[in-house]
């Protein structure tokens, strides 16, 4: 397994993204995942099912320091009073007395980042997780958020794949030295049947979701694709046997000027323009 690092963190490089993943399908899902060589787990407060998390965790027999686990604190509760109340059952939820990394999951623009990051940072402090960082972070957000912070943030989480360009908060990011995770790398079904991909993975034996993924690891990002299917976990790991030319990364990059979003809810910030 390749791992990204930033701040001290190493940030397993394909994680198992559990949004939607509900009951035994989410614990079924985790625990194999785990024993098929998966390092990284991803869930959230908001998702509701940090309970199967921890439950497929403990149940692939996974060691606890072999599995980096990430929760996170969604917009309405970044006051210090909500945020603590928020991790401490997200860690009941889990089972566990902390997680690799803890991140603002969306900001609140009625909160000032002192208090948001303040927050977070405690969490840290207290021992609840080991690293904090956050997700959906424009440019400036990330220059704003770092100017308060008293620890390391260590990823930006933000949508990522070969049909969106984010180019300017992947620079700010490692500007601050921060790691980038991807969520919805797969951009929601849309990867598979798209031309370019279908045709690049044929040429390496290999799925369009596993080009995607591949894009991904080659620019450097950990990448969090959702799944249930037995098949598709085993797939979206095995993208470490082939490399991308330079030419087919090209075209892969050529992609992004089609800028589709695929996570845009009414609490979002305003995004950067590429």
């Amino acid at each position: 397994m390749q791992f990204v690092e930033a701040h001290g963190a190493r940030i397993p490089t394909i994680g198992l993204g559990t949004m939607t993943l509900k009951e035994d399908i989410c614990v079924q899902a985790v625990k194999n995942a785990l024993q098929m060589g998966y390092h990284h787990l991803d869930t959230a407060a908001h998702y509701g099912n940090e309970k199967e998390n921890g439950e497929g965790f403990r149940a692939s027999g996974a060691r606890r320091e072999d599995v980096f686990i990430c929760t996170k604190v969604r917009q309405g509760d970044l006051n210090p009073d909500d945020f603590q109340r928020v991790i401490d059952q997200s860690l009941v939820n889990l089972k566990l007395p902390y997680v690799d990394l803890l991140l603002i999951h969306w900001n609140n623009k009625d909160i000032p980042f002192k208090v948001s990051v303040g927050s977070l940072c405690k969490a840290k402090k207290d021992g609840k997780t080991r690293h904090v960082g956050v997700a959906n972070f424009t440019t400036t957000m990330l220059d704003e958020a770092w100017a308060v912070t008293s620890e390391p943030l260590v990823c930006n989480q933000i949508e990522m794949h070969p049909f969106i360009n984010q180019d300017k908060v992947l620079a700010a990011s490692k500007k601050h030295g921060m790691a980038i995770v991807a969520y919805c790398p797969i951009a929601r079904g849309k990867v598979p049947g798209a031309d370019a991909l279908e045709r690049i993975g044929k040429a390496h034996g290999k799925t369009a979701a596993q080009v995607s993924l591949r894009y991904l690891v080659q620019r450097g990002v950990c990448a969090i694709p959702r799944t249930g299917t037995p098949d598709h976990l085993k797939q979206n790991l095995d993208v470490f046997d082939f490399e991308l030319s330079d030419g087919e990364m090209a075209e892969l990059k050529k992609l992004n000027a089609t800028n589709m979003r695929v996570v845009n809810p009414p609490h979002a910030p305003v995004w950067d323009t590429p």
